[in-house]
């Protein structure tokens, strides 16, 4: 079986997962997600995780080895005071 390609995993994760906004960066082996979902809403980090590894099902025992992932609500990525945790001044 071929490794994904990052377009490959970001269809595969769309299919299962509402997102507004999805961006998967990676070389095969490795990726890294960054996912905004209203889905995310009041879920903890863990729980976010567990939704996207639930979108990607089987693949993400087969094919996918190694997927890091940034998951935020769309107020979090909007910049609401909830996400902020860094500040560069």
């Amino acid at each position: 079986m071929a490794d994904p390609t990052p377009a490959e995993v970001q269809q595969y994760i769309a299919d299962g997962l509402p997102c507004q906004l999805l961006q998967v960066e990676g070389d095969g082996r490795h990726f890294f997600a960054t996912i905004v979902s209203a889905e995310f809403e009041g879920l903890t980090r863990i729980r976010r995780h567990q939704r996207v590894y639930q979108a990607l099902g089987e693949r993400m025992r087969e094919q996918i080895h190694a997927l890091s992932m940034k998951t935020l609500t769309p107020a979090e990525h909007a910049g609401a005071p909830a996400a902020a945790g860094h500040h560069h001044r």
